[in-house]
């Protein structure tokens, strides 16, 4: 009986040392490191009104404040973990566009979870119908 308490302790011991390895990327993608500039840029195969509107959508959907919009020039001025970035929707083709996030202070010292996370959320909903919901 004693043995199989030694070997039981050994075993949750050696999952607490363990564990932190064995994390998923969640902390990874909230520690603030340094982002390259091409992880902030990702092209989609969709018109860009469509992308602006799926940003606008991803960033309201990871509660992160809005600041500041301009749907005709595309971009989106919004605050996260405490600094505020700006994401950019550019045209590139007839269903080719390009969303830059970018930080405003050009300190690309951050948690890349907060570009990840619009970028997951845009690969997810790309292909669902945007609709219109009529004025009154």
């Amino acid at each position: 009986m004693e043995r199989i308490v030694k070997i039981f302790s050994i075993i949750i011991l050696f999952l607490g040392f363990m564990s932190p390895a064995m994390a998923d990327d969640i902390g990874m993608l909230t520690t603030p490191t340094n982002v390259s500039f091409e992880d902030c840029t990702k092209s989609y195969n969709i018109p860009a009104d469509k992308l602006y509107f799926l940003t606008l959508n991803s960033i309201t959907a990871n509660r992160f404040e809005t600041k500041e919009l301009q749907s005709k020039t595309g971009y989106i001025l919004f605050k996260a973990a405490g600094k505020e970035f700006l994401a950019t929707v550019a045209y590139y083709g007839p269903n080719k566009s390009i969303l830059k996030i970018t930080p405003a202070n050009n300190n690309y010292y951050f948690a890349p979870g907060i570009v990840l996370n619009i970028f997951r959320y845009i690969d997810l909903y790309m292909d669902e119908q945007i609709t219109e919901i009529p004025k009154y």
